[in-house]
């Protein structure tokens, strides 16, 4: 009988304390507290966006008043080629030199990311003479007794 007594207490006792330890655990984890961490990641996401997208627009802004510049620079380079040249060989000189460093500027930038020419894979072999053994044959690299 006492036996008996024992294969019933024993796993009645076990599932009495996991309940109490099941319900001390779900207390702990309530949903308001995962909810409250999921609403700090969504704010912290949406931060981090923001700073992303202000970012760019602070890139592209940035962008354009430096090709404003350069173009202001281009003019008053211009200008003073025609104000301060003393003749008009010196003038037509200055004038298409800025042409020139201005187009060979955009050709270098082209040049630098055009197609490579030579475009054949590399082989992975010796290149031979038709009549010739190749690597693999088993007199390669033999000379010859005659």
């Amino acid at each position: 009988m006492e036996q008996n007594l024992t294969t019933w207490l024993l796993p009645i006792i076990g599932v009495a304390i996991g309940i109490g330890i099941g319900f001390l655990l779900g207390r702990n984890n309530t949903p308001g507290r995962n909810q409250h961490q999921i609403n700090e990641l969504q704010e912290r996401f949406d931060t981090y966006q923001s700073e992303v997208v202000t970012h760019f627009n602070t890139t592209a802004s940035l962008l354009h008043k430096l090709a404003s510049t350069q173009q202001d620079i281009q003019e008053h380079l211009s200008e003073g080629a025609h104000s301060l040249a003393l003749d008009e060989q010196t003038r037509e000189r200055l004038l298409s030199a800025l042409q020139e460093g201005n187009h060979a500027s955009r050709d270098k930038d082209r040049e630098r990311i055009s197609a490579p020419l030579f475009t054949e894979a590399p082989k992975d072999y010796a290149p031979k003479d038709a009549d010739a053994p190749g690597t693999l044959h088993e007199e390669f690299g033999l000379k010859s007794r005659h």
